[in-house]
């Protein structure tokens, strides 16, 4: 019994803070330095993800880009998982890669809004959820133009999405995905804005603004 609570604890402590820190590393800044790019979060929107670096950089970073920020948050909760760790761990996991990248410690947490790091957790907790938001952000996003409106609307659909796919443990998986979509709508208060004041940039835009 003792040894039984010793493993869990150990895990989750460590799984977490593996969580975060592969989170922490930002594939659109390493990717746009061994490219030589611009910084992202000194161009653009100065946001260092997939969509502004699509706007300074092109397609190949672009790609690199989402597709890292995709693993960053897939690989940890699948890694927990295979360990067969409790649900409210593998929760956990999900939660702190999405902090990582958020607020990277190795980039003085000054990270991305999380959409791809968030896709890639729920697609790995439940991939019938994270085929769904991500059927949403394509349809809104093919429909407005507009990757901010195609997240907000993914972000506000997980939670529900969520406890409809999910066949066991829905209570802290749902607690878990409600608190990414705050975060997702916190990181994206100033779209939010923009959208409403009419000036927010479409997708294929290029970059108009240089910080």
């Amino acid at each position: 019994m003792g040894n039984a609570v010793t493993h869990i604890s150990i895990w989750a402590y460590v799984l977490p803070g593996l969580a975060y820190l592969s989170g922490s590393l930002s594939t659109a800044i390493l990717a746009s330095r061994v490219l030589g790019l611009p910084d992202p979060r000194q161009v653009g929107s100065g946001n260092p993800g997939a969509t502004n670096v699509l706007r300074v950089g092109g397609k190949k970073a672009a790609i690199i880009t989402l597709i890292g920020d995709v693993l960053k948050g897939v690989l940890p909760v699948i890694f927990a998982r295979l360990l067969g760790v409790a649900p409210w761990i593998v929760a956990t996991v999900a939660l702190c890669a999405l902090l990582g990248h958020i607020y990277p410690v190795f980039f003085r947490f000054r990270g991305g809004k999380g959409v791809a790091t968030a896709l890639g957790v729920l697609a790995a907790i439940d991939p019938l959820a994270g085929a769904g938001l991500l059927g949403i952000w394509l349809v809104v996003a093919m429909a407005f133009r507009y990757s901010s409106l195609a997240a907000l609307t993914a972000a506000v659909a997980a939670p529900f999405l969520m406890a409809l796919t999910l066949r066991a443990h829905v209570g802290v998986f749902f607690a878990a995905t409600s608190a990414m979509s705050v975060l997702l709508l916190w990181r994206h208060r100033s779209n939010i804005r923009n959208l409403l004041a009419g000036r927010e940039t479409k997708i294929g835009a290029k970059a108009a603004q240089v910080r």
